[in-house]
Parts: structure tokens; C-alpha cells; sequence
């Protein structure tokens, strides 16, 4: 896939910085475009002056979070025709790193993208579930809701779009690719999520969503994983993709709002 394609699917996360400290919030961002899967291992960021002009950040702070992240080893650059900056293999794999290791700038690139080390991405140990779930307290009630607002209106605008040929190609493979039962199957699942928003042609819809999917990520990966239920998530997934690319708006909406509950009640139940 070019790069610029990488940078078009990117585009929920690539929004102008406001407030706050600049370095910080694009650390956020970038490792929050790989830890959904918007820029997928091996593939580029967007050229430095694009990337810079979307974010609204100079190409010195850029630069800076792209250093930090890269000693942090989510990243690497390389030179030539062919260069540019790169996601590493491995970036969601488990590799620890000692904070008392590392330069200040990386960890302070940590804090701010809410990583500690390569081993945040990871999956923690699933026991650990319940207690994730309580510590999040209100928060999780709070992100369960946003969602089952968001995402089926996402999911029903997208309907109503008439999308490019490529668009749809593009949701389709997103889809195939969220029935992997492997390790990557948790990143493919957020991508999917954040691809069928951006499909609805709102910047800040898709941004919303790729928010909530990171708010609940580490949760999400952290509950049990059955067959039976991975098995009834990819119909609801079938189903939701199937009515946008229809142009059902009503059936999209509805698929996504039982595909909502279904992971609320299971998240919530972790809290009982």
C-alpha cells in the first residue's frame, strides 16, 4: 500500500493540535495512529511537511515526537528514493524497555501517549480484566455511551455516501482483515471501526470514533476471547459493512447499535 493511501486512512487521527503542550498531544497522535492500525506496520507517515500542515504543529516539534518515538522503537527512519519514517514490525508486540533506560524526551513521549514502554500495546494478562474495568470506573460507563451515540450514526451516515470504488475496496479488505484469529486481530477490529466511520465523510465523527476505540482497547483486549463470540462479532461486522456499502442507512445504524450493546453488556458485566 503507498503511503499516501496509509496517510488517507490515517486522516482521523492527523487532526490540527490545539492547546495544550504541542510535543506532547503529537506523541499522542502518532502512537495512537499505530496502536489502532492507521498506519500499519512497515508503512510510512506522510511526508514531514504534510504531516506537520495537517497536525498545525512546526516541523521542529514533529520532529522531536518522531525522535522520541523512534528511540522508543515504535519507529525507525530511513534514507534514500525510498526513505521516509516507518512503523517497525513488532510495534504492537510485547518488548520491554526500562524507563530508567531511556532518554527524558522518551519518556515524557510515554506519559503523553498514556505508553510506558512497547509493552503497553500488548495485551495485558486477562485477569487483570476486572480490575482494568474497575479502575476505569465512570470513565467506562461514560466511553460505553459516547460510543452507542457515535458509532451507529457513524455507521449510518456512511451509509448514505456514495463511495469511490477504492473506498469500498478498502472497507471490504478492512473487513477480511478483522476475521484474522490471531495476535493482530484486536487492531484490525479498532481499524475496521475507525475505516467504517471515515467512510461517513466527517473528519470529526471518524476522530470521535478512533478515540473511543482507544479508550477501550486495552480493555477489550484484556477480556476472554471465545470462539462464539468472535464468531457473532464478525457477523455483526458482515452485516454493519454490507448495509453501508447497500446504502441502508436504517439496517447500518440498527446492526451497529446491536453490535454496541453486545460489547457493552459484556464490559459492563466485568463491573458486577
Amino acid at each position: 500500500m503507498s503511503s499516501d493511501v496509509a496517510a488517507s486512512r490515517a486522516v482521523p487521527v492527523w487532526r490540527p493540535v490545539r492547546g495544550g503542550n504541542a510535543f506532547e498531544i503529537t506523541v499522542a497522535r502518532l502512537a495512537q495512529a499505530i496502536k489502532l492500525g492507521l498506519v500499519a506496520e512497515g508503512e510510512r507517515l506522510p511526508a514531514e511537511r504534510d504531516l506537520a500542515e495537517r497536525l498545525q504543529v512546526s516541523r521542529v516539534t514533529l520532529r522531536e515526537a518522531i525522535r522520541a518515538l523512534r528511540e522508543a522503537g515504535y519507529l525507525e527512519s530511513r534514507r534514500g528514493r525510498t526513505g521516509g519514517t516507518f512503523v517497525l514490525s513488532g510495534s504492537g508486540a510485547a518488548v520491554s524497555t526500562s524507563s530508567r533506560t531511556r532518554p527524558p524526551a522518551v519518556n515524557r513521549a510515554a506519559r503523553a501517549a498514556g505508553l510506558t514502554s512497547r509493552t503497553a500495546v500488548a495485551e495485558p494478562p486477562r485477569a487483570d480484566a476486572v480490575e482494568l474495568a474497575r479502575s476505569m470506573g465512570d470513565s467506562l460507563h461514560d466511553a460505553l455511551d459516547f460510543r452507542r451515540v457515535v458509532e451507529p450514526g457513524a455507521a449510518g451516515l456512511a451509509a448514505s455516501r456514495t463511495l469511490s470504488a477504492v473506498d469500498r475496496q478498502h472497507l471490504v479488505a478492512c473487513l477480511t482483515a478483522s476475521r484474522d484469529r490471531t495476535a493482530t486481530r484486536r487492531v484490525a477490529d479498532s481499524r475496521l471501526h475507525v475505516t467504517m466511520a471515515a467512510a461517513s465523510g466527517s473528519p470529526s465523527l471518524a476522530a470521535s470514533v478512533a478515540d473511543v476505540q482507544l479508550t477501550l482497547d486495552r480493555l477489550l483486549a484484556a477480556i476472554p476471547v471465545l470462539r462464539r463470540n468472535l464468531d457473532h462479532s464478525d457477523a455483526q461486522h458482515t452485516r454493519i459493512v454490507e448495509a453501508i456499502l447497500a446504502g441502508d442507512c436504517a439496517a447500518a445504524r440498527a446492526a451497529m447499535e446491536e453490535h454496541c450493546d453486545g460489547t457493552a453488556e459484556l464490559l459492563r458485566g466485568l463491573l458486577a
